[in-house]
């Protein structure tokens, strides 16, 4: 495939662009949408020129801009001749297109007279020549947003797997889950080490309360299963194009069990040679 650092993303309105341009900034792209075709080349300059540490760039264009189908294939020609770059044409069925308007109940780009089965129609015409020039065509008809990722994911994805960062935190329900959280588990069903007069004021990060946890009835057993299922989801997120993944460990206070699970399971996810850090949200509460 040709350099991937300069993406220039097209095709008809409802196909999917929005939802590539998305994706490609979870996978570092800088993303611009509906940059005017006349300004394509001054930002390819200075692109070149490196006056902005921009590694990768994606250029979401279409036909909204006046004059687009005119003016935008010189502008391609152009800077093929300056850089190498790769340009996606998406497309779907008439049928699904306008579906999908109906669904969004947005109006089409060109609607303004015209139903939307015209519009879809004459967008798709405007447009034929556009497509000859592309790279690559995504045909979106039967795919559903995870198809569409995982098809960019093997595109534009350099290494085999990607590295997912993985962000644990280790709260007390009685102040509220973590709201970016991706998974969370809850440990209130352990013995609580609030209730030992020795161990009340120490926290998971202490020898004396990891020790109680872990050795209590049905913790390891716990532990185990939590750690299969984690393992089962990582290359799943993978997969679906995430690049952070938050894992929060809960139980009443954010003091002893759920500090205790989520240092376990960070180290679990490090001795896979994973990414992982923790951060302990309600300890001193």
């Amino acid at each position: 495939m040709k350099d991937d650092r300069f993406l220039i993303i097209t095709g008809l309105s409802g196909s999917g662009k929005t939802s590539v341009s998305r994706f490609l900034e979870d996978l570092g792209y800088y993303c611009i949408d509906n940059l005017p075709a006349k300004l394509i080349p001054s930002f390819v300059d200075l692109w070149m020129r490196e006056e902005f540490k921009i590694e990768k760039v994606a250029l979401v264009v279409d036909i909204r801009e006046e004059g687009f189908t005119t003016e935008f294939p010189n502008v391609v020609e152009s800077i093929r001749k300056k850089i190498p770059i790769w340009m996606i044409f998406l497309e779907a069925s008439d049928e699904t297109l306008v579906q999908r308007f109906s669904e969004s109940r947005r109006p089409h780009p060109l609607t303004r007279k015209r139903s939307v089965v015209e519009s879809v129609s004459l967008e798709r015409e405007s447009l034929a020549g556009i497509k000859t020039m592309a790279d690559e065509v995504i045909d979106t008809t039967a795919m559903s947003v995870w198809d569409l990722k995982k098809i960019l994911t093997r595109r534009f994805l350099k290494r085999k797997t990607q590295q997912l960062q993985v962000v644990i935190v280790s709260f007390g329900y009685k102040y509220g889950i973590p709201v970016d959280s991706d998974l969370v588990f809850d440990t209130r069903f352990l013995p609580n080490p609030f209730y030992i007069n020795a161990l009340r004021e120490k926290t998971g990060r202490s020898k004396s309360v990891r020790e109680y946890v872990l050795q209590s009835a049905g913790a390891n057993q716990f532990l185990m299963e939590l750690y299969r299922f984690v393992d089962y989801l990582m290359p799943k997120f993978v997969e679906e194009g995430k690049s952070t993944l938050t894992i929060s460990v809960g139980c009443t206070g954010g003091k002893h069990r759920s500090v205790v699970c989520g240092e376990q399971i960070k180290n679990h996810l490090r001795s896979n040679s994973c990414y992982a850090r923790i951060y302990h949200r309600d300890i001193y509460k």
